[in-house]
């Protein structure tokens, strides 16, 4: 079944055309992303190749996040089976509750030690499977149990450090969305007590990632996912996990609800190139993703026939945004002199949008009425009403805002975006099909 929010018909009086059925389809076609950015910390500061951290070193690496994104990362504590440190489920805040980067801060208070599950733990630094024993790679026997705290594993009765006496983590907001984040190993010669003797405590290469959502790289109380954490946690080989964020690290892309309209070709009822918007909702949709105003207005124009909104996906139970994999649908009929208009947003933006050229999409071509898809025709364009910022990190873009209606007003006209910024090709974000019957 086709979702339909209205459809108005105002078809102007006159001779009747013959008519066709037409049914639209916008999909947004990106692919899923699970990381806003991502890398891998395995080379000590000063020193020309990767390895472990031991006392007086640290890892050093630059992340970029924009309001709400939150930093994550996995690093092993060396001399153990399967432990590593990392922030909770939720992740280390960048920004405060006001939006503001956080200075420099000390979050070593946010990391613990944890244990991943998948080798059954020896004593630290002697036993014969830990990673500074083992014979190899991947050698202990197999716990096949869930990634939780280390003072929750009742089963463990082994002495280990805490944290702020193995690691100091440190995140100092540069400039623009760039964070500069610090692992330094703080251990002290006896930081790990043991019945053989004393020992320091190194830190093994790991990776971090920037999100949004929870579980980024573990979920507590479930098994490893085998994406790689298990490597990280008992080699401190990074590579493996490494290589999943990185395939899986992008901006996550979002198309909003929007409003279409039937019309004759002079009617340019939604925006005309090179002027100004024309008040009547189109910004609510460029800026918020709200399709309300535009498509009480579109009712009301003159030379269109047939208009509604779009905003509820196909088999969702109510209105959404659409994610990758997700479409909306709507229906109409036209004749001949008909074209197809409509706009939706490029969420990841201030103001911007995807639409036909002002005169919309022509209906009808020498073989009659047209089928398949019309994705060449559309454009990526920008409102001119909101002062654009970096796609994915503005603070009042869509997706970061604290309200609607909140970034900086600026009058331009409608146009094309232009290069102050680097967008995807529109076919890689939305994909438009049209049959008719």
């Amino acid at each position: 079944m086709v979702p339909l929010i209205f459809i108005s018909c105002n078809k102007q009086e006159g001779f009747p055309l013959p008519t066709k059925q037409f049914i639209v389809t916008i999909e947004n076609v990106s692919k899923p992303k699970l990381y806003l950015g991502s890398g891998v910390i395995n080379t000590p500061k000063g020193d020309a190749m990767p390895g472990p951290i031991t006392p007086g070193k640290k890892y050093e690496f630059m992340v970029k996040a924009g309001k709400g994104q939150k930093l994550s990362f996995a690093v092993m504590l060396a001399a153990t089976n399967d432990l590593f440190f990392a922030p909770d489920e939720e992740g280390i805040a960048l920004y405060d509750n006001t939006g503001k980067p956080i200075a420099s801060q000390n979050v070593t208070n946010q990391v613990y030690l944890w244990d991943a599950g998948t080798e059954i733990n020896e004593e630290p630094a002697v036993g014969p499977n830990t990673v500074t024993n083992q014979p190899g790679p991947n050698t202990g026997p197999a716990e096949n149990g869930p990634v939780q705290l280390i003072s929750k594993v009742t089963t463990d009765k082994f002495q280990y450090p805490a944290v702020n006496k193995v690691i100091k983590v440190r995140i100092k907001y540069m400039s623009g969305y760039y964070f500069m984040v610090t692992i330094e190993d703080v251990s002290a010669m006896d930081a790990l007590k043991t019945s053989k003797g004393d020992f320091a405590a190194p830190v093994s290469p790991g990776v971090w990632v920037v999100h949004i959502g929870k579980y980024p790289l573990f979920k507590p109380g479930e098994p490893d996912w085998g994406k790689g954490l298990e490597a990280i946690a008992e080699d401190g080989n990074p590579t493996m996990l490494g290589e999943f964020v990185k395939n899986n690290t992008g901006l996550p892309y979002v198309l909003s609800p929007g409003a279409w309209a039937v019309h004759k070709e002079q009617a340019m009822p939604i925006f005309s190139w090179g002027k100004f918007d024309y008040g009547e909702g189109l910004e609510g949709i460029a800026e918020d993703g709200n399709a309300a105003m535009l498509g009480e207005s579109l009712k009301k124009k003159y030379g269109v026939d047939y208009s509604g909104v779009f905003n509820t996906p196909d088999g969702a139970a109510g209105p959404v945004p659409i994610g990758p994999g997700m479409k909306y649908s709507f229906t109409f009929p036209a004749d001949k002199l008909d074209v197809l208009s409509f706009a939706t947003m490029f969420v990841q933006s201030n103001d911007l949008f995807y639409s036909p050229g002002d005169r919309g999409i022509h209906l009808f071509g020498k073989n009659g009425a047209i089928n398949g898809d019309v994705t060449s025709q559309l454009y990526l364009l920008d409102a001119g009403t909101e002062k654009n910022e970096e796609p994915g990190y503005g603070p009042n873009q869509a997706m970061r805002q604290s309200a609607p209606n909140t970034g900086v007003t600026e009058h331009n006209a409608v146009d094309k975006v232009h290069d102050e910024y680097s967008y995807p090709a529109t076919e890689k974000i939305i994909r438009v099909t049209v049959s008719s019957h």
